[in-house]
């Protein structure tokens, strides 16, 4: 009976890719296989933060978490060039950016965002009057300039419009999420019984990395999530959020699944690199997702000792493990279907179920192959506890209210599955 179970479940999961790979020529195909790569530490770039007076009354400042500018120039009375470099190098094109601005006088004027010979620009601007709320700046307002790199046209720079005055106006790549504001969101969790709050290791420069328990059962049945190991990928942080308080929230669904299932959460894995305003890597100039094999940096380290402890002292199992993350767009990373591990089928299940609640979505899914390197944490999730893993990755331009709806109706269909 298991094996007939398992045998239709695997025909289920290539039903599924195969039904996906039937619209791949409307679908992204997602990233290269993961190579190995070194991940001992390597020096990086820091910034010089301060306030720059630009003349004429026009300042501009990254003094603040996760400020990025690396050189300003006022090139004439309504143009002001802005230099973007990414920490070190060679690195995934993810130019992160993040300034505010003000003038004595309100006025209109431009800024250029340019970067390296070999690197791109990626990331439509948002604006806020506050640092806090974000509003995505129109279309009309910014031009993207192209260039060729290896015979594909890609995006060199992009100016835009503002309207400045005395008000600060902030400027970011993606909304700016700090330890502090997550602070204040582990706090409003942790006001509830079953939700607990850890520190599970330090960073290169000893900032926490934090942990959160969801739920009251006895750790024979987990599951991990992890987050923000890449500092741009706000919007799989959102994604996140939204899953988590789904499994915290006060429902029939959400309290059974906590008295059988304790979850596990880092939700800023890269608080260095979160406060530095990186492109990708760490303080110690790595990509942390390319580090589940040698673990040579202090996070993934910390997470690893964490599941490995946790598993030998309680004889329990990892059932799931999700990492989020975000890219040019929405696609699942999984681990190949003909693959098994504590709970077959689960992914695909997963997937299918969510995509069914969006009549007008459809997913797209890229298994990885055994043959890829087991560098990243899905690979790690699988490979070492049997956890069925998954890979979120949110587009950097979905609309904020699908994140929400998608991350939470992901979390109330996986409870279901996992409970049945």
């Amino acid at each position: 009976m298991k094996l007939l179970r398992r045998t239709v479940l695997l025909h289920i999961s290539l039903l599924i890719a195969a039904l996906w790979s039937c619209k791949r020529d409307a679908q992204w195909e997602g990233q290269e296989p993961v190579k190995k790569v070194s991940t001992e530490t390597v020096p990086i770039q820091l910034q010089y933060r301060g306030c720059f007076d630009l003349g004429a009354g026009i300042y501009m400042s990254n003094e603040f978490e996760g400020a990025r500018l690396n050189g300003v120039a006022r090139t004439n009375d309504t143009l002001i060039t802005v230099l973007i470099t990414a920490e070190n190098s060679p690195i995934n094109m993810s130019p992160w950016y993040a300034f505010k601005l003000w003038s004595d006088d309100p006025r209109e004027i431009y800024i250029k965002l340019t970067y390296p010979k070999d690197a791109s620009h990626r990331y439509h601007p948002k604006v806020s009057p506050d640092g806090m709320n974000w509003l995505a700046l129109d279309s009309a307002s910014f031009r993207v300039t192209m260039k060729l790199i290896e015979d594909e046209q890609t995006a060199k720079d992009l100016t835009m419009k503002l309207s400045v005055g005395p008000d600060t106006v902030w400027v970011a790549a993606q909304e700016i999420i700090t330890s502090e504001q997550l602070d204040q969101w582990m706090s409003r969790l942790e006001t509830r019984s079953y939700v607990k709050r850890d520190t599970i290791g330090i960073s290169h420069e000893g900032r926490p990395v934090s942990l959160l328990k969801i739920g009251e059962s006895d750790d024979q049945r987990m599951i991990m999530v992890i987050s923000r190991q890449h500092p741009p990928e706000v919007p799989g942080f959102l994604a996140m959020q939204a899953f988590v308080e789904t499994l915290c929230a006060d429902t029939e669904l959400a309290e059974a699944f906590r008295s059988k299932y304790n979850t596990y959460v880092v939700p800023m894995a890269n608080p260095d690199g979160v406060y530095h305003g990186h492109w990708r890597h760490n303080r110690g100039g790595v990509d942390l997702n390319r580090d589940w094999e040698d673990f040579n940096q202090p996070e993934t380290s910390a997470i690893r000792d964490f599941m490995m402890q946790l598993t030998r002292s309680t004889g329990g199992k990892f059932y799931f493990g999700v990492d989020f993350h975000s890219t040019q767009e929405d696609i699942y990373y999984t681990i190949g279907p003909e693959l098994e591990g504590n709970m077959p089928g689960l992914v695909p299940e997963l997937i299918e179920a969510t995509a069914q609640e969006f009549p007008d979505y459809t997913p797209n899914i890229k298994p990885r192959s055994e043959k890829d390197a087991r560098i990243t944490s899905t690979a790690f999730l699988f490979f070492e506890f049997g956890a069925e893993a998954l890979t979120y990755e949110i587009g950097d331009h979905t609309p904020r209210d699908f994140i929400q709806r998608k991350g939470k109706v992901s979390a109330m269909k996986l409870m279901e599955l996992m409970l049945k």
